[in-house]
């Protein structure tokens, strides 16, 4: 025999219907069926990792530029190799492309040894070529005046070293380079070839670059840098 649904049964029904839809529309959602995915979560995913900084230190693998087939080559004095445990005085001073400016800075009293004892520096280092371009600039008179005054020379080599240590990479994302005198150099190019323009608005090329040193990354460049004033 079928079964006959009561009144009492059938207004049961109705009245649970009627509570749920009323539920819904308060809580602005419909009843779940049990079939549809979970609800996306509201905070979004991070869409990327940022990129590690470097901190500026390069090996001999990392050294590149035309004038670095001039350096000595293997571990003999000068070479990369050679440059990379010593300080950045030292280092420069073994390098036969940087006489002149080894002998500058030994000139000035005390300045060897404050930037060897620096933790980290980018060194833009002019050629021996950078300084006799200088001295065609100046004339001899002035050129020599230039090397016999440690306080106009200091300032001047001081122009040439930021206190911030960086390889090509960073350097040319940085855009600007503090030297220790205060002043600002701008970075362009890019790091297979970057370029350096001092305050005068001279460019100077990278003539070999990425040179490690134990506290210094060195730029060896073709022209001596100068500020505006």
């Amino acid at each position: 025999m079928v079964p006959v649904r009561t009144p009492t049964r059938i207004a049961a029904v109705a009245v649970t219907a009627t509570l749920t839809v009323a539920l819904a529309a308060c809580t602005g959602t419909s009843p779940s069926t049990g079939t549809g995915p979970p609800p996306a979560s509201s905070t979004a995913a991070p869409s990327s990792v940022p990129a590690p900084v470097s901190d500026g230190v390069t090996t001999t693998a990392d050294v590149f530029g035309p004038g670095c087939s001039q350096l000595p080559q293997g571990s003999a004095p000068g070479s990369p190799t050679a440059m990379g445990p010593l300080r950045v005085v030292a280092a420069a001073a073994t390098n036969p492309l940087l006489t002149t400016l080894a002998a500058a800075i030994g000139t000035v009293p005390g300045l060897g040894d404050s930037l060897d004892a620096q933790p980290g520096l980018t060194v833009f280092a002019p050629a021996d070529t950078a300084f006799v371009a200088l001295r065609g600039q100046l004339g001899a008179a002035a050129y020599d005046a230039l090397l016999a005054d440690p306080n106009k020379l200091g300032a001047l080599l001081q122009y040439h070293v930021a206190g911030t240590r960086h390889d090509a990479a960073t350097l040319v994302a940085a855009r600007t380079s503090g030297e220790l005198t205060g002043g600002v150099l701008t970075i362009g190019g890019t790091p297979q070839d970057p370029t350096v323009t001092d305050g005068k608005g001279d460019v100077a090329t990278v003539l070999c670059g990425n040179i490690p040193t134990a506290n210094a990354t060195v730029f060896v460049i073709d022209k001596v840098l100068t500020p505006a004033s």
